[in-house]
């Protein structure tokens, strides 16, 4: 019985894992291009590739060498020996910087002591001057600290500063944002003044009939004195009446369509007592009539 001769044909190698990669594969075999590949070879071939192998060749190499480290060395040198005279010039500096501001803070308080003297001086003369009402002109021209009963009027910006639209303030020339502005206030003082005010402070700076709210940027101003968020206004008055009467007015309707149009958040309460210091300065202004035969006198005009 003839046996069949067992199968001796080699069998497939199995497939690469990545096979699906070839082309990747190819560019990691192949990094170099073939045109690159080629110029080495020639270079090797003809034996240009490499380092220089003639003597000038060698020495012109050295040469570069010792040039290079000379350069690096005297710039490393020069930067050592300037960095001691950079440090104390900047010690002078400082030295300067401070010994101006110390000076600057002492003229600082030079002036603020003759301020406070001179708001003293007025003081004292508008009390002993005033005549039987010395010390209604003195509380009027916030000349004295004053306490009673009153109201407390908080004025804050809204949590996002950045709402906008049209509302109450009714001017393209205003940011109508969520900050609180100059114009605000000054409406806002106005209407407690009208409601029945006797003397109002802001953020503990006493008001006066001279005083100025402007803006400088996004910061207000009471006379000349930056105030920031949220502004305490305390009025002395009659405290329920005065409330009432400011709600019902028309700047305490603006401060409240504020509230409603850009979320800027108000606080108004009635207080037992409050406390304003005096005004922190005075101007003092008189006015008397000129001689009979002036042109002053014929106008009716007067000197300030």
């Amino acid at each position: 019985m003839s046996q069949q001769p067992p199968d001796r044909s080699t069998p497939s190698p199995p497939a690469r894992p990545d096979a699906s990669m070839s082309l990747l594969n190819n560019v990691m075999d192949h990094s170099l291009d073939d045109g690159y590949a080629e110029a080495s070879a020639r270079r090797q071939a003809d034996g240009s590739a490499g380092l220089p192998r003639t003597l000038k060749s060698k020495l012109g190499l050295a040469a570069g060498l010792v040039v290079a480290a000379l350069v690096v060395t005297l710039g490393a040198a020069e930067a050592r020996v300037s960095a001691p005279v950079v440090a104390k010039e900047r010690e002078e500096l400082i030295d300067r910087i401070n010994a101006e501001t110390r000076a600057a803070d002492t003229l600082e308080s030079d002036v603020d002591k003759l301020r406070s003297d001179v708001s003293e001086r007025q003081r004292k003369a508008l009390e002993q001057h005033g005549g039987d009402q010395g010390e209604l002109v003195a509380l009027l021209s916030g000349a004295t600290p004053v306490q009673g009963p009153g109201v407390k009027l908080v004025v804050d910006d809204a949590k996002n500063t950045d709402q906008g639209g049209g509302g109450p303030r009714e001017s393209s020339s205003f940011s109508d944002t969520g900050r609180v502005r100059d114009r605000d206030m000054q409406r806002v003082v106005n209407g407690l003044w009208e409601s029945g005010a006797e003397a109002i402070a802001i953020n503990g700076q006493r008001l006066t009939a001279l005083s100025a709210i402007r803006a400088a940027g996004d910061a207000i101003l009471v006379d000349n004195r930056p105030l920031v968020p949220p502004y305490t206004v305390l009025a002395v008055g009659d405290g329920k009446n005065l409330a009432a009467a400011f709600r019902d007015s028309a700047d305490g309707q603006y401060l409240n369509a504020l509230k409603e149009s850009f979320d800027i958040r108000t606080s108004l309460s009635d207080q037992a007592e409050v406390r304003l210091p005096a005004a922190p300065s005075l101007i003092v202004r008189t006015a008397e009539p000129k001689a009979a035969g002036s042109d002053a006198a014929k106008s009716g005009k007067g000197t300030s």
